[in-house]
Formats: C-alpha cells, sequence, structure tokens
C-alpha cells in the first residue's frame, strides 16, 4: 500500500493503511471520499526524548500498543470519523510502531487512523516497492473535530482487561491474574521488532508448565528474518508453539482456542466476550514484552520482574 491511495477493504483491519498514508475505511465498505475528524498529538514531555516516552528500552514494558490503550480509556472517541497521529513524538515511532496505532484506531471508533509521510515512510515505501507514492499533507488551516494531546513520557505499561480494548489499567494496578495461554504476534503486534521484544525476555527461560505459548509473526517475511536471526529457536527452547502466519486465535478460529474458564493475554486487538473461544473464557490485551514475562511467570506479569531475575 503506497501514500496517497484508497483502498476498499475486505476486513476491519484495512484501518493500519493509513500507517503510509492510503486511507483504508475499516468499515468494510465503499469510500466516496475521505475526511480527518480527529486528531491525537504525541508530545515527548519536558524532560524525556520520544524514545524513552515510548519504551525503547523493553525493560519499561511500554510498546506503542500501550498508546493506543491510553488513548481509548481517556475518551478518544472518533465516532464513526478518522483519525490523524501527528505531532513531535511520532518521529521517532517506527514503521511498525505505527502499524500497530493505525491498527487498533479502530477500537477508538475510526473508520481510518493515518500518520504523515515522513522520511521513514518514504524509506519503507521504497524497500517495499517500485512504484512511485503520491505525498498528501492536511492543509495548515484544516478544521479538526476533536483535538487531543498525549504526553508518552507519562504512559505507563498497560493491560486491557475484559471485555473492551478500553477497559485498562496500569501493571501496577492487574494484582493476581492467572492464566492459560499467551499469544504473541498477529497483525497489530506480529512485527519483526515485537519477535525480537518477546524473545529477548523468553531467551535461556521457560514457559510456565501450565501456559500455552504461541508465537504468530506477521507475515512470511517476518518468520523467514526471525528464522534466520535465532528468534525461533529462542522461542521453541523456551517451550512456545511457532505458527505460520494466520489470525488463527484473535478471532477464535483455531491454533488456540480458549475452554470455558480459561484466560489468555495476548497481544492481538480485540478482546470481546468469546473473540478467542468459549463465551466464559477471557481475553487480556497487552505488549509483546508483558506477554512474553506472563508466559514465564503464568500470571500477568511486570517485564522487569522477569528481567531482573
Amino acid at each position: 500500500m503506497l501514500p496517497g491511495t484508497a483502498v476498499v477493504p475486505g476486513e476491519d483491519g484495512a484501518v493500519a493503511d493509513g500507517t503510509a498514508e492510503a486511507a483504508g475505511d475499516g468499515t468494510v465498505v465503499g469510500i466516496a471520499g475521505i475526511e480527518f475528524s480527529g486528531g491525537v498529538v504525541m508530545t515527548a514531555g519536558e524532560t524525556e526524548t520520544v524514545g524513552d516516552g515510548i519504551a525503547e528500552s523493553v525493560g519499561d514494558g511500554v510498546t506503542t500498543g500501550v498508546v493506543v490503550g491510553a488513548e481509548v480509556p481517556e475518551g478518544v472517541s472518533v465516532a464513526a470519523g478518522d483519525v490523524e497521529f501527528v505531532g513531535e513524538g511520532v518521529a521517532s515511532l517506527s514503521m511498525s510502531d505505527r502499524l500497530t496505532m493505525t491498527n487498533m484506531a479502530i477500537e477508538a471508533g475510526a473508520k481510518n487512523g493515518i500518520f504523515a509521510v515522513d522520511d521513514q515512510t518514504l524509506a519503507y515505501v521504497a524497500e517495499h516497492s517500485d512504484r512511485k507514492p503520491v505525498v498528501y499533507t492536511a492543509d495548515e488551516d484544516a478544521v479538526y473535530e476533536k483535538k487531543y494531546v498525549i504526553d508518552l513520557s507519562e504512559i505507563k505499561s498497560t493491560v486491557a482487561f475484559p471485555h473492551l480494548p478500553g477497559n485498562t489499567r496500569t501493571i501496577d494496578e492487574v494484582g493476581d491474574v492467572k492464566i492459560d495461554q499467551v499469544v504473541i504476534g498477529s497483525c497489530t503486534n506480529g512485527f519483526y521488532r515485537d519477535m525480537e521484544e518477546a524473545a529477548s525476555i523468553l531467551k535461556g527461560k521457560k514457559v510456565a508448565k501450565n501456559v500455552r505459548a504461541i508465537i504468530i509473526p506477521a507475515t512470511q517475511a517476518i518468520y523467514l528474518k526471525a528464522m534466520e536471526n535465532g528468534l525461533l529457536k529462542t522461542f521453541i527452547e523456551a517451550g512456545c508453539v511457532v505458527s505460520t502466519p494466520t489470525c488463527g486465535p484473535c478471532l477464535g478460529g483455531h491454533m488456540g482456542i480458549l475452554a470455558a474458564g480459561e484466560r489468555a493475554v495476548s497481544t492481538t486487538n480485540r478482546n470481546f466476550v468469546g473473540r478467542m473461544g468459549h463465551p466464559t473464557s477471557e481475553v487480556y490485551l497487552a505488549s509483546p514484552a508483558v506477554a512474553a514475562a506472563s508466559a514465564i511467570t503464568g500470571r500477568i506479569t511486570d517485564p522487569k520482574e522477569v528481567l531482573a531475575k
């Protein structure tokens, strides 16, 4: 998907097309036109750099999925409109970070999430396509329905409790939540950087005996790179099951269906009632770092606890 294109999709994951400034309507209908009706301004804070604020450091256990988790409960609601991510904090976000955030924009009610094109976008497009992109920018006098400012340096690692992505608690508010399954991957958090993050925590450790840990790289290319660089070996030695790319458990299809009363920590994008299996099962949404740490302890865990040992 190239900047400047419009997409008539087959499913709501198309909101992620906005990562490359393409308009993908996540409501699975045709597009007559796109209007930006909401804005999320990301700032770095007064004392910390943007990288520290988002947590380039795995030890902090904070990732861009957490940024979205912070948006929804704070009232970021786009009401079937479109959301544009702007601000000084955007510059440090990798393309995989942006893919996660645009993918999750629909959970705030958006039909489309979009980032403006920058040098990083153009480099990514050049790496993946020979076609020349068409770059658009928002008008300087553009009128937005709402604007939200989120200071990335203040965001803590966050977990979404059942049964909504916006039902969030920070990691220090979680309590003792025992789990049966961990899913790391999917279209939301299955990028190579996510694989690296999870592997760095699981390396040399073992998945708890009562936990099923499932790793799902987002694409075959990511799978191959993870294999070549030894990440899959790390996962398997830790006791994980590694799948080829698939929606699988995310939509309750296969490869990790929850039984009655079971709980899963997942890096996927939704945790509605019965989403991953039985109606009485529960799905807790978290970052790859939190998911990996939880797989080791058998309960929802701050990555700092595992890394300190």
